[in-house]
């Protein structure tokens, strides 16, 4: 395995992401045409999430679960444990986690929003703060739920579209610590840190800055609980922009993180390449106190409502994800996206984070106001103008507030996520393509409305419908521009 970077030029002085992989393992694509899938999304409501796979020609809607195997994951699936209880798959799994995170206790879950799920109902009381970098559409879910509220304490930068901040992730120190003055240590749920942030261009947080995060929670006595489910990323970014970290290796970071942290959450869909999730922790009585929850919500305690297949999987991911050729992969391909896009003039989340691509609707769309839906709407364009589906990262996947007004994004993204090992360079070239077509008939692009909109997390299941008729003339005007070409 490879703790630095390897470093391989080009003669001819080309700057591309070079794949330390090769694809053994291939799954055909289709393209419908045009016309065929301005119909598809109509019938999908213009929500990218009811669209069908079959109609799709690049699926960027997200990296959770998708993300290629490696053939060690795949070889290990064979060797799983079946046992109900006592498997040996788990305590393979468990191993693994207590030799990269130090944690003694664990609890499986079958993904990472079922571990929200539990740390909501175990620690979150009616009146109580969570505190956090920046929230997740899940993660807010659950916590409003049990009755509690969040309050996000990133750094100004964060918000920026364009900020050179490496670490725009980050909290703002000085307020974490105010606010749990103010509002008291024993009404602080708990203290959250993402990394990276999933809502803001996946930004990612500095060692430096998560370590005084944890100083701050042991001075006032409150619990840190990391989100490591886009780990990976945020590993990448530490040991490439960090000084403090230039010389640690992958494991070293991830263990200086972890050994800092009263809990560690994760969904394996991100973290692991495979599909599950989990709770980690050194202390036995805050396992007690979530562990009875397992079996209630979950499955039992040695699986969690996971396959064992996909714990074996997991267990070798983990591992891989220690290594920096094979993390290093999705943030170098989103990387040169982001650059071809900027080349272009498309307005795009920079620096270039984790997770994806983040289009930034608001400019792309400055006729569209907020409750016209403007990153759905581009969501809806793209996948009309090519085939690809993202996702929409803004007022859409906020919830509406309780008088029934909506709750206003502070950024308007369209979130084109790069699964890990999946797409070659030259679909991503097709993509950026598309995307430039789309950025210079921007005028054609309308609004959208609800139709069907259910009270909580509308963004998965809503449907929508356009205000006018931009769909037609956008398909017009493809055909005018591309001919018969799909």
């Amino acid at each position: 395995m490879s703790d630095q970077p390897s470093k391989i030029s080009f003669y001819k002085g080309d700057n591309i992401p070079l794949e330390m992989h090769k694809v053994r393992i291939v799954q055909k694509l289709f393209l419908p045409k045009i016309e065929d899938r301005k119909q598809n999304m109509n019938d999908a409501g213009n929500n990218t999430f009811l669209l069908q796979n079959r109609d799709i020609f690049m699926d960027m809607l997200t990296d959770s679960g998708v993300n290629a195997m490696s053939d060690r994951q795949q070889a290990s699936m064979l060797i799983a444990d079946d046992s109900y209880a006592g498997s040996e798959t788990y305590n393979r799994l468990t191993n693994k986690l207590t030799e990269i995170f130090g944690t003694k206790y664990f609890l499986p879950t079958h993904q990472g929003r079922a571990a929200e799920n539990i740390l909501a109902e175990a620690f979150v009381r009616p009146g109580m703060v969570t505190l956090m970098n920046f929230h997740f559409t899940t993660t807010k879910a659950h916590i409003t739920r049990m009755g509690g509220s969040v309050e996000e304490l990133i750094i100004k930068e964060g918000l920026e579209p364009n900020n050179n901040n490496p670490f725009k992730g980050n909290f703002d120190l000085d307020l974490l610590r105010k606010r749990i003055k103010e509002i008291g240590p024993k009404n602080v749920a708990f203290v959250r840190i993402e990394a990276g942030t999933n809502l803001v261009g996946g930004q990612p947080l500095s060692m430096e800055n998560m370590l005084a995060v944890s100083d701050i929670c042991k001075e006032y006595g409150v619990m840190s609980i990391l989100d490591a489910s886009l780990l990976q990323d945020n590993l990448y970014f530490i040991k490439v922009r960090e000084a403090a970290a230039k010389d640690m290796s992958i494991r070293q970071i991830t263990r200086k993180l972890a050994d800092a942290m009263d809990i560690i959450y994760f969904s394996a869909r991100k973290l692991g390449f495979a599909r599950g999730g989990g709770i980690s922790m050194r202390d036995e009585k805050l396992c007690l106190k979530m562990k009875e929850f397992v079996p209630l919500y979950e499955g039992f305690l040695t699986y969690g409502g996971m396959s064992v297949r996909e714990m074996e999987a997991i267990a070798v991911g983990l591992d891989e994800t220690m290594d920096f050729d094979i993390i290093s992969q999705g943030p170098q391909f989103i990387k040169y996206m982001c650059d071809e896009l900027e080349k272009y003039g498309v307005p795009v989340i920079t620096p270039a984070g984790g997770l994806g691509c983040h289009l930034n609707a608001s400019k792309i769309l400055p006729q569209l106001p907020h409750n016209q839906y403007p990153a759905a709407a581009l969501g809806s364009a793209l996948y009309i103008a090519g085939g690809v589906r993202g996702m929409e990262r803004g007022t859409l996947s906020e919830q509406r507030e309780d008088d029934g007004t909506e709750r206003y994004a502070e950024l308007e993204l369209l979130r084109l996520a790069v699964p890990r090992r999946v797409y070659t360079l030259s679909q991503i070239n097709y993509a950026v393509d598309r995307i430039k077509w789309l950025y210079d008939n921007r005028n054609l692009i309308g609004g959208l409305e609800f139709y069907d909109e259910p009270k909580v997390l509308r963004f998965f299941f809503g449907r929508l419908r356009p205000i006018s008729d931009w769909q037609e003339r956008l398909v017009a005007k493809f055909r005018k521009d591309f001919g018969d070409s799909l």
